[in-house]
């Protein structure tokens, strides 16, 4: 920072001042994120009769796109028009990479069609645009598209496209992309290799995503975080405290981001005194326990039943507790049933987040499991007068490429009647099996067949039945899904994976 000021300095002694002065001082702002002094520069050099040039503008829009300002981006860009910059390659890398980087997918694949010439650049600051949208068709299209231009995919190519695949879970795509990685001859370093394990992850395979991580060719504390981030969501707890033990033994230092990795594997498997320990272990490595960190222990407490430990937790916190906090204990008094407890933790959620429509169904939830349908009435009224609207239950799986999308109790999928007739013949069989279709997860004030009835076409259900019609027989079978399984769907999976030998 003292050399950045005593370039500063320097420049505003310079009795004359060029294009390339004024364009070195403001990349010296933007390498020491400061893009907002390098900004404020660009009036006082045009007030000086000083025109700028593609570097000049180049180093511009790539401070507007880490400030987030694109209005003064899109200032920018009528500036480079007029001074008939907007074609050059250079220049328009960092314009698309403006605009992508505000979610403006049409103006940045507007700037890249208007480029007289492209670059591997060019090429992966779209497709990470279409990364960070979660755009997964536009990525790989992209993708397909610069290899038959003739580019050669680069190590932030496949970390983008690695990416966009971990976010939508597309296992085949991912594998596709895995191994026109190998044949292009780029090795696992930690960039790449630390995307691609999680994708695996992410995807439903973490044997993958361990032989990911064996084969790095070096492995960095975010390589680590993300096996263990695999292992918590696979609900692998025992795994991740072995990994976590063997990450302290090669003298890799943890940060805030393990620790959170880990408290949630730990939360997710069920290991409360590991959990516990990893907590008061934050402090040994100078890491004082932020929000996420009490979130993460609360939900932990609350799984294992010790809500009055929980509410404790929260009252002695040394930071004001947040909705996220609040909305951790209201989740473990809907799985436990304590009316009093979730009453009192979803009116501080909704005093901190009240537009936010999760608490308000865990609330409804609450009261309708204990047939409090007058209460569970008024938290539905609450709803309606607010403008809040529940996100539908939806699971997806792919198969040949192809991502094929279920709703509960829709009926739009063109091969619905035999999906449904699948079911009962599977339904059938677990229930010989030992499968009890338990109700209570029937929030609904209706009697008790037609309970047994709604849940049967919950749509991981109708989802593993039509991966049974389309898949060969042994073949896994990798459904996801937008929010939490059911207990009752959960109990049916596992009959399922036992009674028709797929994992």
């Amino acid at each position: 920072m003292r050399q950045l000021d005593d370039a500063r300095n320097a420049f505003d002694e310079m009795p004359l001042k060029d294009v390339v002065s004024w364009t070195a001082i403001m990349s010296a702002y933007n390498q020491n994120n400061q893009p907002k002094e390098a900004l404020a520069l660009f009036p006082r050099m045009l007030c000086s009769d000083c025109k700028p040039n593609k570097f000049t503008f180049a180093t511009l829009l790539n401070a507007c796109g880490t400030t987030g300002d694109v209005e003064k981006g899109m200032q920018i860009h009528a500036c480079c028009i007029k001074n008939s910059c907007h074609f050059d390659v250079f220049v328009g890398s960092s314009l698309l990479d403006m605009y992508a980087r505000h979610g403006k997918m049409s103006e940045a694949r507007a700037v890249f069609d208007w480029l007289d010439s492209k670059n591997e650049v060019s090429w992966n600051a779209l497709i990470a645009g279409y990364d960070r949208k979660e755009d997964q068709r536009s990525a790989i299209q992209m993708f397909v598209e610069m290899l038959r231009c003739g580019f050669v995919p680069t190590r932030f190519t496949f970390s983008s496209i690695f990416s966009v695949c971990s976010a939508t879970g597309s296992l085949e795509q991912g594998k596709w992309l895995h191994a026109h990685m190998i044949k292009s001859g780029h090795g696992l370093n930690a960039f790449v290799g630390n995307t691609l394990l999680d994708m695996y992850a992410k995807a439903g395979s973490i044997e993958d995503a361990s032989k990911v991580f064996n084969r790095l060719e070096k492995r960095d504390v975010v390589s680590w975080n993300s096996m263990l981030s695999g292992f918590g969501q696979h609900g692998l707890g025992r795994e991740a405290v072995d990994h976590f033990e063997l990450m302290l033994k090669v003298g890799v230092n943890p940060n805030r981001i393990t620790f959170l990795c880990i408290l949630n594997a730990c939360s997710h498997g069920g290991l409360l005194k590991e959990g516990q320990h990893y907590f008061n272990l934050m402090k040994k490595y100078k890491l004082e326990p932020e929000v996420e960190h009490y979130v993460a222990f609360v939900d932990q407490l609350g799984r294992a039943g010790l809500l009055a430990q929980a509410r404790k937790l929260i009252d002695e916190m040394p930071i004001e507790p947040t909705a996220a906090v609040w909305g951790a204990l209201l989740g473990a008094c809907r799985l436990h049933k304590n009316v009093e407890l979730g009453q009192f933790a979803a009116e501080r959620v909704f005093e901190l987040e009240p537009h936010d429509a999760g608490p308000h169904l865990l609330l409804y939830n609450i009261y309708a499991s204990a047939r409090r349908w007058n209460d569970a009435a008024k938290v539905r009224t609450m709803m309606r007068e607010g403008g809040l609207k529940k996100e539908p239950a939806c699971s997806w799986l792919e198969i040949e490429n192809t991502v094929h999308l279920f709703v509960a109790n829709e009926n739009a999928h063109p091969e619905i009647k035999q999906i449904e007739e699948m079911w009962k013949k599977i339904n059938n069989k677990i229930k010989e099996a030992g499968y009890v279709p338990d109700t209570n997860y029937v929030l609904m004030h209706v009697d008790e067949q037609e309970r047994e009835t709604k849940l049967q076409y919950h749509s991981e259900k109708l989802a593993v039945a039509f991966a049974l019609l389309r898949l060969p027989s042994g073949a896994a079978i990798r459904i996801m899904k937008n929010i939490r399984i059911c207990g009752d769907c959960h109990s049916a999976m596992k009959l399922v994976s036992k009674v028709m030998e797929r994992k």
